[in-house]
């Protein structure tokens, strides 16, 4: 009887042991592919730059709206559980426009994170750090960027196995001093700051690698919606992906035929307009906007470069806009592209993508 009991014990143990295993490896199965989506969505966002936050009180205007980001270039939209109207806002804007990477926010129970997804929201975001959403929405497999605002929710979060959260309300939170402050014992956490945040501070917050993209809503006034302006709507979506990329010509190339030419005409310039002469390996620069190629380069004429203030991003917005990237031309220093060419040429000139 003894050996019974043994034996018994030994088959429950057994088992026990094999359902642990097999529970903990389910679990790993769905973490991993909430990992992969959530890479997947956040990339992608990343790439965007800026989350429009949108409040909607009806329905009827989700369509126009995300049709009007998307032209507008920020083909992303985080519609808040604030109205009635977000569940159904959602579904159109899933529904008719798949490219939209459309969330859902102000998400502040599971059966909201439920309701989200199941109309076809990519991702949920919270304005607090609540356990139980969380840990639901991994459960799930659904992508989730809770808000925090200390550095108590951030270790909550990284507990959670998070390593994005939401940084809210950022500027009455400390806004990036507060994130930097924040960054420097969280090394591996990233950030998305939402309130506050506007056409005259992104670029601070953007400049910070720990910042993967900023929440915003100055592009999406609640007036233009209601009044029905979304032609409006467009030229502030517009405008804010121009002030986040900040295309400026950086210099001109001209293609020559000799290093003596190229010095000769640097020495002219440098007589008329006292523009510095700089001789380099195959060019010679005249101050900083004109580059003298000592021989035929790249495009009939010459080339001409545009910085950007990011150039990852930038490539992401001008692809979508129809332009083609020479992914070849791809100059990488550090791990970081720092120069690419467009395909083509435009008007005898190639043009190339340089980083600020």
């Amino acid at each position: 009887m003894q050996y019974n009991k043994i034996m018994v014990h030994d088959v429950k143990y057994r088992f026990t042991m094999w359902n642990n295993n097999r529970i903990s490896y389910d679990t790993k199965k769905v973490k991993i592919k909430m990992e992969a989506i959530m890479n997947k969505v956040l990339e992608e966002i990343k790439k965007i730059g800026i989350v429009p936050v949108v409040v909607l009180d009806d329905a009827k205007d989700a369509e126009p709206l995300a049709k009007a980001l998307i032209e507008g270039g920020l083909p992303c939209a985080e519609v808040t559980f604030r109205t009635a109207a977000a569940e159904e806002s959602i579904r159109i804007m899933a529904d008719k426009f798949p490219e939209l990477i459309v969330g859902a926010g102000t998400v502040l129970t599971p059966e909201q994170a439920d309701r989200a997804m199941n109309a076809g929201a990519k991702f949920i975001v919270s304005p607090g750090l609540n356990p139980k959403v969380v840990k639901h929405c991994i459960d799930k497999g659904y992508p989730i960027v809770p808000g925090t605002s200390n550095p108590s929710d951030v270790e909550t979060a990284i507990e959670l196995g998070l390593d994005v959260v939401k940084f809210f309300p950022a500027e009455a939170a400390g806004g990036l001093k507060m994130i930097k402050a924040m960054s420097a014992p969280y090394t591996n956490m990233k950030f998305m700051p939402t309130g506050g945040i506007n056409a005259d501070n992104l670029k601070s917050y953007l400049d910070f690698n720990k910042i993967v993209c900023c929440g915003g809503s100055w592009m999406v006034k609640k007036d233009m919606v209601a009044a029905g302006d979304f032609e409006g709507i467009k030229n502030l979506t517009t405008q804010a992906v121009d002030t986040m990329l900040g295309f400026e010509v950086r210099h001109v190339g001209v293609n020559l035929t000799s290093g003596e030419e190229a010095e000769e005409l640097a020495d002219t310039f440098n007589k008329m307009f006292s523009f510095e002469k700089k001789v380099g390996n195959s060019s010679v620069f005249s101050g900083t906007g004109f580059e003298l190629m000592k021989k035929q380069g790249r495009g009939t004429h010459g080339h001409i470069a545009i910085a950007t203030n990011y150039i990852e991003r930038a490539v992401y917005h001008l692809e979508k806009r129809g332009f083609e990237i020479d992914k070849d031309s791809a100059v990488i220093k550090e791990g970081r592209l720092k120069a690419i060419y467009f395909k083509g040429e435009f008007g005898g000139f190639a043009i190339h993508l340089v980083q600020k």
